[in-house]
């Protein structure tokens, strides 16, 4: 290895491997390691060649670093670490180096990671397909308290994981031009490395990249033009679509990875079988949510159009072999394509829509629904395209992530097409893998649990964790439990000394929101009582309190303003708070920069209390909810998404749950008056006012106005504090200060932690694998 590691530096960058820096040391790390992995990972596809496979269809994948993954699941990190501990280097330093790959920005995209280790662990066969974005969504940074969004430049130097398959690109058409779709494979270890599965991930291209003509003509930019334009398609994560420009751009995101993928299905399905009739019987295609459900149109076009398929025949294969993961509650946030774009951009594709919606308008009259409900059925309507409708009519099972949400969109978001086709909804709560947000994460909490369970079987079936809940009443063991948690703690207080210059105290309480900023994840709410508990430590300077570090992170989207503002707002309050020298540090705030899954390991397994505060009714699941639980933090939630299971799984007494529930806000909704509230709950005026009294400023954009008027007044598209922020308020103080007070026993508390840990056990990726497996996709044993 040693050798190899060598040649590389030198052939890669001209140096002996000591003389390189940290990331030249980890490509040429990387790539001695290929020479090992790609041998096993030819056998492993080959292995399961003649199976019905399943394949991942998602806009995005949240991977996080692979190297210490794929070394712990290939189990040979430990003799990676001694060999270059031979040489004089320090492993860490090169762990760092690796740049978080630009794939994936929320939970979405992280379940999608999850899932891929899940079932490469499980000997699943399961190939994800997606983009290679160029750039990621964007690296983060503050200017003035405000989001700045810069690019995320994390193929600079190359992505030595991944193997580009020149022979296997495919041609892409829209409406003004062709493009090349070039594969990249990535290999997708499972834990112990017996399979070895495959992301691949599509990169745009331009099929006549330089036009010398028109440089001879010294039209320089013209003679590069179609390159350009070609890879603007595979530039960013998620570009901003608040004008047509950009949402053009992600239609044409989404069509390229999905017809790129079904080229690529159909091709390799012909070369062996010289028959498409039983390609449902071999394939299973997950919709990762809507952004590949333009797929199921394409598939059809593929079938009828370039195979001369009868289109009832092709229906029946489409249908059969499609499957959608719905992850929106919200009516309101269901993808839309406006027709105009739509058909501009794949006329052809939007007259098999059609075709499509003529059919569902046929088949419901059949049934006998009314005109009035199949009005509403329709997927082409009110010149728009409704992406979630399609994705229910053109798949065999609509799945939601977490049991309450599953409940809504059957009896209330989506009841019009449950009762329509029943047999076709169900429910897979979302999880995590164990082995990144555990053994990786925390190997301090994973020697401890490995040496009272007596094995490492968790790693693989995390349900063995139930057993440690008889330590519950070990002393011994629980403050073992509170000085693991104290070294997190202790790290997590050094990194965030040297990335973001803030000094806490790592004695404090760790309370940790980190998620997408969105309203309905209420950060504003959370920010709301930071300022009321502030406020009270400046009226009674004596308010008996554990010291408490309130730690933010998250990115809002580039063109979300208000989320923004709330980034915005958050940021004004820490400043005001951490130069108060009469706080003496009672309380600090910070906001962690570009937070990511590198970022995230650190602060899920140090944290104390984990801020699920969501709307209820709104959260489709979380799984960030799930990776605190399993590194022994009580959730401060509502009982929202799999806040219910985990309630349900750990026990209420060993959470803070507050505020509304789905039903109350049912009850509410239609006579709420957030007034009431703002006036009469004590000190709720004063922050909401702070908005807009001059204790902050915005810069003079008027944000932080919006904001207060979208509370108070309704702004834009909702009414008035459409997610009751002021109705939940009290609650959640009241919550915070049984979170406070809890705190004060030790024991008591780490037996709520260690009870939260030893039942995380069904929120394991793997458990939600075996369920798509044999309940949706039909493969395996």
């Amino acid at each position: 290895m040693m050798e190899r590691i060598e040649a590389y530096a030198l052939t890669t960058f001209g140096k002996d491997f000591i003389y390189c820096d940290d990331k030249e040391k980890y490509i040429a790390l990387v790539k001695a390691l290929m020479e090992d992995i790609i041998p096993k990972w030819n056998a492993s596809l080959k292995k399961h060649e003649d199976e019905k496979k399943a394949y991942y269809l998602s806009a995005e994948y949240l991977m996080g670093r692979a190297l210490s993954n794929n070394l712990i699941n290939m189990n040979i990190q430990s003799e990676v670490k001694e060999l270059l501990e031979e040489w004089g280097i320090d492993y860490n330093r090169i762990e760092e180096a690796e740049e978080d790959a630009g794939l994936g920005n929320g939970g979405l995209g992280r379940l999608a990671a999850c899932f891929l280790d899940s079932a490469a662990t499980l000997n699943y066969p399961l190939m994800g397909y997606g983009i290679r974005y160029e750039y990621g969504i964007f690296r983060q940074k503050f200017e003035d308290g405000f989001q700045v969004e810069e690019g995320d430049d994390w193929l600079k130097l190359g992505d030595p994981w991944s193997i580009r398959k020149d022979k296997e690109k495919v041609l892409v058409s829209f409406a003004d031009g062709d493009v090349l779709a070039v594969p990249y494979d990535t290999p997708i270890i499972g834990y112990g490395g017996g399979t070895i599965n495959t992301l691949r991930l599509w990169q745009a291209e331009a099929i006549d990249p330089f036009d010398l003509d028109e440089f001879n003509k010294q039209n320089y930019d013209l003679s590069v033009k179609e390159k350009n334009k070609a890879e603007t398609i595979s530039k960013v994560l998620y570009p901003n679509d608040t004008k047509d420009e950009g949402k053009i751009l992600r239609l044409k995101q989404q069509y390229f990875f999905a017809s790129a993928s079904l080229q690529d299905l159909v091709k390799k399905h012909l070369d062996k079988y010289n028959t498409l009739d039983n390609f449902h019987q071999l394939h299973a295609i997950q919709l990762n949510d809507t952004h590949p459900t333009v797929a199921i149109p394409e598939l059809m076009r593929i079938l009828t159009k370039v195979y001369n398929m009868d289109w009832d025949k092709s229906w029946n294969i489409v249908v059969n072999t499609f499957a959608y993961t719905n992850h929106t509650i919200m009516q309101e946030a269901l993808e839309r394509w406006p027709v105009r774009i739509f058909k501009s951009l794949l006329p052809e594709i939007y007259e098999i829509v059609e075709k499509i919606n003529r059919n569902l308008v046929e088949e419901l009259e059949r049934k006998g629904i009314p005109y009035e409900e199949i009005e509403e059925l329709k997927i082409i309507e009110k010149d728009n395209i409704k992406m979630a409708y399609l994705a229910i009519y053109g798949t065999h099972s609509t799945n939601g992530v977490a049991k309450v949400h599953s409940d809504i969109l059957a009896k209330r978001e989506l009841n019009n097409w449950y009762k329509v086709y029943p047999e076709r909804f169900n429910n897979k709560t979302n999880g995590i893998t164990q082995r990144r947000w555990l053994l990786k994460a925390n190997p301090e909490l994973s020697e401890l649990i490995t040496e009272l369970l007596g094995s490492k079987t968790w790693i693989t079936n995390l349900e063995e964790l139930k057993r440690l809940e008889s330590y519950k009443d070990d002393e011994e063991v629980l403050k073992r439990f509170l000085d693991i948690k104290q070294t997190k703690k202790n790290q997590l207080a050094e990194y965030i000394r040297i990335q973001e210059g803030i000094d806490i105290d790592p004695y404090s309480i760790f309370d940790i929101q980190i998620k997408r900023f969105h309203e309905y994840k209420r950060q504003l709410l959370n920010a709301f009582h930071v300022l009321d508990l502030y406020y009270r430590l400046k009226d009674n300077p004596d308010l008996d309190i554990v010291n408490r570090t309130f730690i933010f992170g998250g990115k809002a989207a580039p063109g979300y303003d208000r989320a923004k503002g709330i980034i915005k707002y958050i940021n004004e309050i820490k400043e005001l708070i951490n130069n108060d020298k009469d706080i003496d540090g009672k309380i600090k705030v910070v906001f962690v920069t570009n937070y990511g899954v590198s970022y995230g390991e650190k602060l899920f397994s140090a944290a104390d209390i984990s801020e699920q505060i969501s709307t209820a009714g709104k959260e489709a699941s979380g799984t960030g909810n799930m990776k605190f639980m399993l590194n022994g933090t009580p959730t401060i939630g509502t009982l929202d998404g799999a806040n219910i299971e985990i309630v349900e799984e750990a026990g209420e007494e060993n959470n803070f749950i507050f505020g509304l529930k789905v039903e109350d806000i049912e009850r509410i909704k239609s006579t709420y008056d957030p007034k009431e509230y703002y006036e009469k709950t004590e000190g709720l005026k004063r922050v909401v006012d702070s908005l807009v009294d001059g204790s902050f400023g915005d810069g003079g954009n008027g944000i932080f106005k919006e904001l207060h008027d979208s509370i108070l007044k309704g702004a834009s598209w909702h009414r008035p504090d459409a997610y009751y922020l002021m109705k939940d308020f009290d609650s959640y103080r009241k919550a915070q200060q049984r979170v406070n007070d809890a705190y004060m026993d030790r024991i008591s508390w780490a037996q709520k932690c260690w009870v939260n840990m030893a039942n995380a056990g069904r929120f394991s990726s793997d458990r939600t694998i075996e369920q798509y497996a044999k309940e949706i996709w039909g493969i395996g044993n």
